[in-house]
């Protein structure tokens, strides 16, 4: 009698494949047409599913595990409304070069274009915001559609890649054959993706010769530095040629806080000595680095009178937004980790002479310190919140941030020492972005439990604000049901801080539909009501021992921070303006000094 022949169903081979990439908590949401691959899930020990609140919360969460654990986060969401609530977590995806895999159901091949019930073009709504995307259409296609996702969207310019899976594709069985079948030998081989990873050598010989030459350099460091695990080649990059370094806001952590050539972040709300670094440069190293808008401010007066060597792995982004000079700048394509290698090879143990250099970068860190705090001392002031977790917690923390002023706060003076330790939405400026990415990075904790890398004694802090947190804050609940420790820090100050302050500074006071004073919740009873801790600190007395209870705590806790209504964040650069144009008032220590270029006789350097 012949043999009868092996048989999977797509949501089979589906979940043999995750399991084969290595994942082992994925984040989704059910619906109609995942009912099959839900069955399948029941009483699945190797794969944990984490049931969200919703499904942003979902892809959110996966980024957050994905920027902590160096691999890709995986989400699940259901067809029609399923899909499109990830839509915008893929795009701030996207924009930050995160690598997700995004699953979504879909209705059966039959229904597609009928207008079947919940029905929605996922791949066509998405195709401008991923890395690429499949529509499978035969179950046997699926694994092979799930491996080569995984390698595009961690390869190269990492990015979220979508799978849309048809009910039928995941429920129908199919005869395994040894076309179809995917094993350990499996290795995509995608025709026309080949993402270069080795840089030029003569434009890296390029750079060397043009480093060693340079008497103000600065090191421009993006999050391309971290997203290839180049940190410590960065550092000793900088160490051996003696560069400081300024990183933007995905950059942080790349290079030790505290370190001596760190200038901070450089930008609109960056640092003053990290920008009149960059305006007075005679070379810009940038790494990783895309020279976004809200780093370069104006462009034709970001370093205006420097070289430029670009080293960026996507070819689009070199020239993109500051043009290269063909006859001066050295763009190098390819691989930060793999191009600084070979980089600091070249340079050998030569230096280039930047002692002066150095010397006056250190007399603008003296003269425009970025440590201060303007809040009356018994007062509460992001400031004192994030050293004190620092005091309390030391480089034990995951910082994940939600966007407007906290955020920026955050980047200021949040003391990382390290790389994959800050999670943030920086080219979508997502707001809540932060308790999600957070509770995907505690998931990415608990996993490295047993690993070579084991963190899973860091702490996950959330800083958020009191209008991004009630974005997601449904998640408290997941938090609760799946034991992922986070402490949410809410800088309350009773508004939509960020566009307040713009309104203030730009629109003439002209305070519009930003007051959060009526109709939002007590977050303390909040927690509460899903089951968490909640605290509120009345003066900054208070702060210490909060903090060091949220940390004893062994669950996730709230703890709502009152801020002043009408605190700004200082230093800002207009929109559209000079990084040279900063402006500050009483509350910070920045001065009319600012608005001048800083007087220094180059010739003598």
């Amino acid at each position: 009698m012949p043999e009868k022949p092996e048989t999977s169903t797509g949501a089979k081979s589906l979940l043999k494949e995750l399991k084969r990439q290595g994942v082992k908590r994925f984040f989704g949401y059910p619906g109609g047409v995942l009912l099959g691959l839900y069955d399948e899930l029941y009483g699945e020990d190797e794969l944990m599913h984490i049931l969200v609140r919703h499904e942003q919360g979902g892809v959110h969460a996966a980024e957050g595990y994905a920027k902590v654990a160096g691999r890709p986060g995986v989400v699940l969401a259901t067809s029609g409304p399923g899909a499109t609530n990830l839509v915008t977590g893929i795009a701030d995806a996207y924009m930050d070069s995160v690598p997700i895999i995004c699953l979504t159901g879909q209705v059966p091949t039959f229904g597609i274009g009928t207008d079947f019930f919940q029905e929605a073009d996922i791949t066509g709504i998405t195709y401008p915001i991923v890395k690429h995307s499949y529509l499978v259409k035969k179950p046997e296609n699926l694994a092979k559609a799930v491996a080569n996702a995984f390698h595009i969207c961690q390869t190269g310019r990492p990015g979220p890649v979508l799978i849309d899976m048809p009910k039928d594709v995941l429920n129908d069985e199919y005869e395994l054959t040894n076309e179809n079948r995917i094993d350990s030998s499996f290795k995509p081989d995608i025709k026309g993706y080949k993402p270069r990873i080795k840089g030029n050598p003569k434009q890296i010989a390029s750079a060397a010769k043009r480093i060693l030459s340079a008497r103000r350099p600065v090191i421009y460091a993006g999050g391309g530095v971290v997203t290839s695990n180049a940190s410590k080649l960065l550092l000793q990059l900088a160490e051996s040629c003696n560069i400081p370094v300024t990183t933007t806001l995905q950059g942080k952590g790349a290079i030790p806080h505290k370190h001596p050539l760190f200038l901070g972040m450089l930008g609109m709300h960056g640092t003053a000595y990290a920008n009149f670094s960059i305006y007075n440069c005679d070379l810009l190293i940038a790494i990783g680095a895309r020279f976004d808008d809200r780093v370069t401010g104006k462009i034709a007066t970001f370093a205006p009178d420097a070289d430029v060597i670009h080293i960026d792995i996507d070819p689009a982004e070199v020239g993109k937004n500051r043009k290269m000079r063909n006859d001066i700048d050295i763009p190098i394509v390819g691989d930060a980790k793999s191009v600084l290698k070979e980089l600091i090879a070249k340079i050998n143990e030569k230096k280039p002479d930047t002692q002066e250099w150095l010397n006056k970068v250190t007399e603008w860190k003296e003269e425009y310190p970025l440590d201060h705090d303007p809040i009356a001392e018994e007062l509460i002031s992001p400031q004192h919140i994030l050293k004190t977790i620092y005091k309390l917690a030391g480089d034990k923390v995951v910082y994940a941030t939600d966007v407007g002023q906290h955020q920026m706060w955050a980047a200021q003076h949040a003391e990382i020492n390290g790389p994959r330790k800050w999670l943030t939405s920086g080219g979508a400026g997502t707001m809540g972005f932060g308790l999600p990415a957070a509770m995907g990075a505690a998931a990415a904790l608990k996993d490295s439990v047993g690993t070579d890398d084991d963190r899973s004694d860091e702490l996950v802090v959330n800083i958020s604000g009191d209008g991004s947190f009630q974005m997601c804050q449904q998640e408290l609940g997941t938090l609760k049901a799946y034991d992922l420790k986070v402490i949410n820090c809410i800088f309350n100050n009773k508004n939509l801080g960020m566009v307040r302050q713009w309104q203030d500074l730009f629109y003439d006071k002209h305070y519009s539909h930003v007051d959060l004073k009526h109709g939002s919740p007590d977050f303390v009873l909040l927690a509460e009501a899903y089951g968490l801790r909640g605290h509120k600190p009345e003066t900054r007395a208070d702060v210490d021992e909060i903090i060091k209870t949220a940390i004893e705590d062994e669950a996730a806790t709230v703890i709502d921070f009152p801020m002043a209504y009408e605190m700004n964040v200082w230093p800002i650069v207009p929109p559209g303006a000079s990084n040279m144009d900063m402006m500050g008032v009483d509350n910070c220590t920045l001065t009319s000094k600012q608005r001048e270029t800083p007087d220094f006789d180059w010739e003598q350097v």
